[in-house]
């Protein structure tokens, strides 16, 4: 194989640990409002698992202790893409949510840092600038 062909042609989803699902999922579906897709459960189990459609990767929740995964929280945002950070932000706190620090302006775009019931890092993000453009060193 060349190292000019890519091995890698995209990311199907991204793994969210959780230690309490029920909770989870209703924190992704209620209060941020993504599309549920699928719920990994055998009868009347607890779930091991829920997956979400935000419209470009699938993020899928995971019930550690079921998979026999011991649980950390994700400490590195997901960004999750808005038209409008503000906006986002005040309706989201509106629903409960609290923010991590205040909105960020990297020159590029917008961000807003919170986290989930679980402690994993979320973002909301706003890019207003070109791919390409902004401050030396932006792709």
């Amino acid at each position: 194989m060349s190292v000019d062909t890519s091995i890698v042609t995209g990311v199907d989803f991204v793994c969210v640990p959780t230690q309490d699902i029920a909770a989870a999922m209703d924190f992704y579906e209620n209060v941020l409002g993504l599309e549920p897709s699928k719920r990994w459960q055998r009868g009347d189990e607890e779930a091991m698992g829920a997956e979400f459609e935000p419209g470009t990767v699938t993020i899928a929740l995971l019930n550690t202790g079921k998979l026999g995964i011991e649980f950390q929280a994700n400490t590195a945002p997901i960004a999750l893409q808005v038209d409008d950070v503000g906006a986002a932000r005040t309706e989201l706190e509106s629903r409960g949510v609290t923010f991590v620090a205040d909105d960020i302006d990297s020159g590029v775009c917008h961000m807003a840092y919170f986290k989930d019931p679980d402690g994993n890092a979320l973002m909301l993000h706003h890019r207003y600038a070109p791919k390409g453009e902004g401050p030396k060193g932006d792709g």
